[in-house]
């Protein structure tokens, strides 16, 4: 699936089961809270934190998945094509950083 289908899909499912967009902010602050349960996974399961008995079934591929839906809601609701987006916005990198990373020699 494109990312252009997946705004698709979503803006039909939002039309046909979530009745209308919440608002940009609401979404906004919906959209901090998914990268927060992003957060808590990856502090204990990759990170130094203990993980709890009850976050050790937690999906992270399912929260990553909600952070992409709500994501995709703010772009179809601003008019953001995040496929041309993304397309730009690496060009940008790449005409950017070709050869930084590869001098960094904290990476080296």
């Amino acid at each position: 699936m494109t990312i252009q289908q997946a705004q698709q899909k979503i803006d039909e499912w939002i039309k046909a089961h979530g009745v209308r967009y919440f608002n940009e902010l609401t979404n906004m602050t919906i959209l901090t809270e998914e990268v927060g349960e992003v957060a808590r996974i990856m502090s204990r399961r990759y990170g130094e934190q203990s993980e709890k008995e009850s976050d050790k079934n937690k999906d992270l591929g399912d929260e990553l998945a909600d952070v992409m839906f709500v994501l995709m809601c703010i772009a179809n609701q601003t008019g953001v094509d995040l496929e041309k987006a993304l397309e730009e916005n690496l060009q940008k990198k790449t005409n950017r950083d070709s050869t930084r990373h590869q001098k960094n020699k904290k990476l080296l």
